[in-house]
């Protein structure tokens, strides 16, 4: 959450000429909520089913790049499906950087909304300790806070000419 997956991978499809899905954007779309309506409504553990719905879905789909929600890589083996389906890169940052980010942030994440500081940081430092195992197995580990395009790129090139 706020590592700026969603940009990134909206960049990189550009650039393949690929279709860019967000999977937060996607189950807006298919159940006509937004994400916060749906975890209200639904519950959280209904969300993450949702997200392996569409996961499912997008993975039946050629020539895309996805960015995920920050927990979907950690619910119902969707970690093993995407690297199974595709490339995945993990863009390692450290819970201070995440911090200032969704802090200074317009995007209110329903997961953090109404949290203080010393809230937001415990929450961010606690939730990628859990959820870090299942990051560790993406593909390609991007450990920057200047990413750029091309750091992305190579691998994904490299990963596509092997296919």
């Amino acid at each position: 959450m706020g590592a700026g997956k969603s940009t990134l991978a909206a960049c990189i499809a550009r650039k393949l000429g690929f279709r860019f899905i967000d999977t937060d954007k996607y189950i807006e779309n298919k159940y006509q909520q937004t994400v916060s309506q749906y975890i209200d409504v639904h519950g959280i553990e209904a969300f993450r089913l949702a997200e392996h719905e569409v996961l499912l879905d997008i993975v039946k789909l050629n020539y895309c790049v996805v960015a995920t929600g920050g927990g979907l890589p950690c619910y119902h083996n969707n970690m093993d499906i995407i690297n199974a389906h595709g490339f995945s890169v993990y863009i390692r940052f450290d819970p201070a950087f995440l911090f200032q980010r969704l802090k200074n942030s317009k995007n209110i994440r329903p997961l953090v909304k109404g949290m203080n500081d010393t809230e937001l940081l415990d929450f961010i430092t606690h939730t990628l300790s859990e959820r870090e195992k299942n990051y560790l197995r993406a593909h390609h580990i991007i450990d920057s806070v200047n990413i750029k395009t091309h750091m992305v790129l190579k691998p994904v090139y490299e990963y596509l000419n092997r296919q």
